[in-house]
């Protein structure tokens, strides 16, 4: 079984929590699992302007993800952050050059989930894991969340992402709080729960 983790990060959350969702997924025997980034696409001078230039500079040497590669996994997870409860241009790019895959109907069938990151706790994350269900759904997939057997997600001692719809995380508006424990042990729990029923789909 092979596990496509693809993601856009800007300041290094969603990145956190892929790493955790590839550890979670990595746990199902018999999964390969691979992590790709979805391509920048603002100048480096904005980015730059956004005090995000040394943060992708940890980007550098994961592979840029190609529409194709969806079609060569079993499992898919996709990663964004929220930009006013939709996502960003730079997902929604990658995810408009997919018409030919959905033409040819190479996905239907696959399993997918989706994680994301907002600056608040109320900030969009579920709209935006919502639109890559969209995408999921028109894609024919099959949708995995994170279900409340992670009770992490029921807390009410902390701040804390996490839904039934995917793993979250809340970053602060200065992007100064990475992903906490909690989180990426739901990162974790929702990688080897999709990668469970994936398994098992594929028998």
């Amino acid at each position: 079984m092979k596990t496509l983790i693809a993601y856009y990060s800007l300041y290094g959350h969603v990145k956190a929590l892929a790493d955790a969702i590839g550890e979670g997924a990595s746990e199902v025997s018999g999964n390969t699992v691979e992590k790709k980034r979805i391509p920048e696409t603002l100048p480096p001078e904005i980015i730059e302007q956004m005090g995000a230039t040394e943060a992708q500079k940890q980007f550098s040497s994961i592979p840029e993800v190609q529409p194709e590669d969806l079609t060569q996994a079993d499992l898919i997870f996709l990663g964004s952050p929220t930009r006013y409860g939709n996502l960003p241009a730079q997902v929604a790019t990658f995810l408009d050059q997919t018409g030919g895959i959905w033409l040819k109907g190479a996905l239907v069938g696959k399993v997918g989930s989706a994680f994301s990151s907002s600056a608040t706790q109320h900030g969009g994350n579920e709209m935006t894991l919502g639109g890559i269900h969209r995408f999921m759904l028109h894609q024919g997939m099959v949708l995995v969340g994170l279900p409340y057997s992670f009770a992490g997600q029921m807390i009410t001692t902390e701040v804390t992402g996490g839904s039934p719809y995917g793993i979250t995380t809340v970053a602060g508006t200065q992007g100064e709080r990475m992903p906490s424990d909690n989180e990426l042990q739901g990162a974790r729990f929702q990688g080897k729960h999709a990668a469970g029923i994936a398994a098992k789909m594929l028998g």
